[in-house]
């Protein structure tokens, strides 16, 4: 059985494993959830606010599950890159002369999952046919300034989907050439109406990076506290699935 770790105010809090983390949006969720959390990264990111392992994260969790250590943990959360098949993505790609390159990693990162036997969640954006879309999560859903759907495979557990209320308005920017006011920033990209930093920063409760890529890839900490929250209350009332 996996064992909680101690926290720092003697309490006990079960540890996460964040693949694939980037600046820790996700990570940042599960930790006010109740979590303990480790991160894996292929880049290096000094603002990830826990500590983390640079290098490749499949292969890290490989090592883990070969070593025996992945039983240190009591969940995994896992963001592959989204860029093989984000119909966002996609279509900035081709605006920007990118080519279509990028590896899909869902499928390969289910397998080392499974092979885990643990709890898991594999988050991704809209556009993504690659994974179960368990359950779906909006800003609005938290009252943020950003729409920022995202969709998650859930592995090992299962939970109601939540209801997806009405979008109070546009998002601000330009589309097809219209320009739109609206309660929303767009945060990713710049120009256009798109949000600066401070502007991503304050729409998605993100505080400790100020660095536009990590904020364009991560997702709001809102969004991973109610998911950590949901299995632990799960957890507690004994209806983990099996």
């Amino acid at each position: 059985m996996t064992q909680p770790t101690p926290s720092r105010r003697g309490l006990t809090r079960p540890r996460l494993l964040d693949l694939f983390s980037c600046a820790g949006g996700a990570a940042m969720g599960y930790h006010r959830a109740g979590f303990d959390v480790d991160g894996v990264d292929i880049a290096h990111r000094p603002n990830y606010p826990f500590p983390y392992h640079r290098g490749d994260a499949l292969e890290r969790l490989a090592a883990l599950i070969a070593s025996g250590e992945i039983e240190r943990y009591a969940f995994v959360h896992a963001s592959p890159p989204c860029q093989a098949g984000c119909a966002l993505t996609v279509g900035t790609n081709a605006s920007q002369g990118w080519g279509g390159t990028h590896v899909d990693l869902v499928a390969p990162t289910r397998e080392l999952l499974n092979a885990t036997g643990l709890p898991y969640v594999i988050e991704q954006p809209n556009g993504r046919a690659a994974i179960r879309k368990d359950l779906s999560l909006c800003g609005e859903m938290f009252g943020l300034g950003v729409l920022r759907h995202r969709n998650f495979e859930l592995g090992r557990w299962t939970v109601a989907r939540p209801a997806h209320p009405r979008h109070r308005g546009f998002v601000r920017g330009y589309r097809h050439g219209v320009y739109r006011d609206g309660p929303y920033v767009a945060p990713y990209g710049s120009g256009g109406g798109k949000a600066t930093v401070p502007e991503m920063q304050a729409a998605m409760g993100i505080t400790w990076t100020d660095v536009r890529e990590e904020l364009t890839e991560a997702i709001p900490p809102a969004y991973t506290q109610w998911i950590g929250r949901t299995y632990l209350a799960i957890v507690g009332a004994g209806a983990v699935a099996a």
